[in-house]
Formats: structure tokens, C-alpha cells, sequence
């Protein structure tokens, strides 16, 4: 009985463990996208594999020299999407987003960069 309860058992705290894991919301695609050149963006989007937690979700953005720039921020309908535009124009320079968002699976909170240039 007991190496039938077991054989049972492995195969489904598996797929507990797995679904667990992949309920991490990561980021899958950003514009500007990280490392790249582009002229001054006029809104920012940084899109996730999973449904997030508006409160809990938002980004910043900075200058390499530490500025602040601000960015309004919102999620998009779908909530896998966080949408920001700059206050003002991002003049020549390097530029770094930095996340936080938070799944609406579990809460889980996942933390990222996403650096970028203006030319």
C-alpha cells in the first residue's frame, strides 16, 4: 500500500511545487526595450507573463547620476501591463526603469531593471 500512496504522491506535490514556481510574474517584454537606443520615449511599457496586483505594481524612473524622473504609472486593462509616460521629455543620456510588481496569483512581489540610452 505504502509504494502506491507514495507513487501517488510524488507526481502531485510536483505539479504543486511547479504550479508555485511559475506564479511569479516576469517580465517578458518592455519598450524601450533593455540596452537599446532610442529617441525620447513618450510612454513607457513593461509587460508581464501574469496578471499583477496594481497597488502593489509600479515603476521609476532615474538617470544614471540618481535623478528622479517622474512617471505617471497604471496598469493596463488586462493588468499584465504597466504603462507609464515621462512628465517631460528624456533628453540625451542614460536611463534606467526599475520595477516592482507584485502577481495577483499569489502576491508575490518581483523586483527588476531595465536599462535604456536617448539619443
Amino acid at each position: 500500500m505504502r509504494p502506491a500512496l507514495f507513487a501517488l504522491a510524488l507526481p502531485l506535490s510536483l505539479a504543486v511545487v511547479g504550479a508555485e514556481a511559475s506564479a511569479h510574474a516576469r517580465l517578458v517584454r518592455s519598450t524601450p526595450a533593455a540596452n537599446a537606443t532610442v529617441a525620447s520615449p513618450k510612454v513607457i511599457t513593461l509587460t508581464f507573463s501574469e496578471r499583477l496586483t496594481p497597488a502593489f505594481s509600479r515603476f521609476d524612473l532615474g538617470t544614471r547620476d540618481g535623478r528622479k524622473i517622474k512617471v505617471r504609472t497604471a496598469a493596463s486593462k488586462d493588468r499584465k501591463s504597466l504603462i507609464g509616460a515621462p512628465q517631460r521629455r528624456l533628453t540625451p543620456g542614460a536611463y534606467t526603469i526599475t520595477w516592482h510588481a507584485a502577481s495577483a496569483d499569489d502576491g508575490h512581489r518581483m523586483d527588476g531593471t531595465v536599462p535604456f540610452t536617448v539619443r
